[in-house]
């Protein structure tokens, strides 16, 4: 008769291992009383930063647009988008500038004849010819430079530009201005032109505005001087 089969007992096999039980990790320890506490996770985005609200833009004097250009010239590619009216120089300070050109053309001229005649050395022809043919360059695209200036009269400050490859725009506040300042040379007063220069705290964000009519610098010098005072006290 056969025997009947039971299964094995642990506690009756001395030479089994009992099972591993995995280790429990310690519990971390509790921090102290006086520990600041973990600052809380804000559960909304930031409030955008509250600035004040823009001026509208002041009223430009009529005179400013007398004689002048009628369009600012624009490079191809749309430069920034201001909230103003561009206002543009006199056609006579490119006229001015002009004979300021060809005077100086005859002095290189001259002279370069005059210390050729003393010296006898071929080379003053040379440096003479390089000297013009950057003159001639600077006549070549006077009228378009003449053509890119502009000022713009904003609600907080006044805003300059300049150049068409190279452009410059450089905005001035009205309550940085320390002095505002009209100059003009013999052929200016000829033509009645003008160059209107503000001065500021800051060297560089100095601006000057030229071939401006008399009547639209005097005009201009005013009210900015005007409206600089209001925004310097505040009013």
């Amino acid at each position: 008769m056969s025997e009947s089969q039971t299964p094995p007992n642990p506690e009756q096999n001395p030479s089994s291992e009992p099972p591993v039980v995995p280790p429990v990790p310690p519990a971390p320890p509790a921090p102290p009383a006086d520990a600041p506490a973990s600052p809380a996770l804000p559960t909304e985005a930031p409030a955008p930063p509250d600035f004040p609200a823009r001026r509208e833009p002041i009223a430009a004097p009529d005179v400013l647009d007398d004689g002048t250009y009628t369009r600012v010239r624009e490079p191809r590619r749309e430069g920034l988008a201001l909230d103003g009216v561009w206002h543009q120089i006199s056609p006579k300070y490119v006229v001015s500038q002009l004979l300021q050109e060809a005077f100086g053309i005859v002095v290189v001229v001259v002279a370069a004849i005059v210390v050729h005649q003393f010296t006898d050395q071929p080379w003053v022809y040379a440096a003479a010819g390089v000297i013009l043919f950057f003159q001639l360059i600077s006549v070549i695209i006077l009228p378009r430079q003449a053509k890119a200036l502009g000022y713009m009269l904003r609600g907080d400050d006044i805003v300059f530009r300049k150049g068409i490859l190279w452009q410059r725009m450089v905005a001035v506040p009205y309550g940085r201005m320390q002095l505002v300042d009209i100059t003009h040379g013999p052929l200016d007063r000829i033509f009645g032109v003008a160059k209107l220069k503000m001065v500021t705290a800051a060297a560089s964000t100095g601006v000057e505005i030229p071939g401006l009519a008399q009547g639209a610098a005097d005009a201009l010098r005013d009210t900015l001087i005007e409206v600089a005072e209001t925004r310097r006290t505040g009013l």
